[in-house]
């Protein structure tokens, strides 16, 4: 294990950065007709203000005002306003949210075989995960979206999923024994930090900080981007780079409004799905070595695996693969294992 430096403390502009935006476009009205039948698109994300994905969000807010004069409207709530990421997602299916934007994972409580891209060291690397999701799995994403009462827009990131603590580094699975880390709610989650040893506790992202402070978890996995996009990093001493799971991030909208909608809006809200999938996980990468520097400008200790110890905690977590199969079907999951 090698441990990066520890960076000049007075480097306080963390970057920050996190999941989630809308892709809206629309055909362009008078000023005057659109003040008076303006339509507001409610979008909801746990994710922050100030990080990659409010920037793709105003980016496409701005193309609304400039194509529509205000006749469409999007209006999107950022930090988790309108509820957790769970709560929410149920709330846009149903129609009471038009758009909700967050990972793959928190919709695995809707569409649990959407979870399989989150599995353990899935993916040996960002290119082949993007061609995977891009070119190969792309239309089954969708059809299980739609069945479960969703468009997809578009697809980003969260990225890669790493252990932050308040007690050392996680050299070994070994060091996690007996540990309580916060894990997204959700069988995957718990199969996957249990398998490396230690003490899964489900917790929903508006809850992560006092269970930090007050002791109820010892520390959490998440991603450098998540991280310090919600503050997290203010309550832990150590991060560790297992990268153990890449968690794919995507934006939806409520079928049920998206049927509303006349063929030439539904259109420009999709957009070029490609385009938007390349713009959002290109804003999140290039954060990412600003995002480990931070670790130490923050006082906190950052580590990376050696190989050897990337193998032990790989191994460990492969039976978190058949579970997952064996409680909700291989199709999708071998969907995505032949490309690999």
């Amino acid at each position: 294990m090698t441990q990066t430096k520890r960076l000049d403390t007075s480097r306080r502009n963390f970057v920050i950065g996190s999941a989630t935006a809308v892709s809206t476009f629309f055909i362009g009205r008078s000023r005057a007709l659109a003040e008076e039948a303006a339509t507001t698109l409610q979008f909801a994300t746990v994710a922050p203000a100030g990080t990659p994905w409010s920037v793709h969000v105003d980016r496409l807010r701005n193309r609304v005002k400039e194509q529509t004069g205000g006749r469409y409207k999007v209006k999107v709530y950022l930090g988790g306003a309108l509820g957790d990421e769970q709560t929410t997602a149920s709330r846009c299916r149903k129609g009471g949210i038009a758009g909700w934007a967050g990972t793959t994972g928190a919709l695995a409580g809707i569409i649990p075989e959407l979870a399989a891209l989150e599995l353990p060291y899935l993916f040996p690397d960002l290119a082949t995960a993007d061609k995977i999701i891009d070119q190969h799995v792309r239309t089954d994403i969708e059809a299980m979206l739609e069945r479960a009462g969703f468009k997809l827009l578009f697809f980003s990131e969260n990225g890669h999923r790493s252990i932050g603590t308040n007690f050392g580094f996680v050299k070994k699975p070994a060091d996690l024994k007996g540990k309580k880390i916060r894990v997204q709610p959700g069988d995957l989650g718990n199969w996957m930090l249990a398998s490396m040893g230690a003490s899964p506790q489900g917790i929903p992202v508006t809850e992560v900080m006092p269970a930090l402070q007050t002791g109820l978890v010892d520390g959490f996995d998440n991603t450098p981007l998540f991280t310090f996009a919600a503050s997290w990093y203010q309550s832990i001493t150590h991060f560790t780079l297992t990268e153990h799971s890449y968690q794919p991030g995507l934006a939806v909208m409520s079928m049920e409004v998206w049927k509303t909608l006349p063929a030439d809006v539904q259109a420009l809200l999709v957009g070029d799905i490609q385009a938007e999938s390349e713009f959002g996980r290109k804003g999140v990468r290039k954060l990412a070595p600003d995002l480990i520097a931070n670790f130490g400008a923050a006082g906190i200790a950052v580590a990376e695996l050696t190989a050897e110890e990337r193998a032990a905690f790989k191994k460990a977590s492969q039976s978190t693969h058949k579970k997952f199969t064996d409680k909700f079907g291989s199709t999708f999951y071998k969907a995505i294992t032949k490309h690999l």
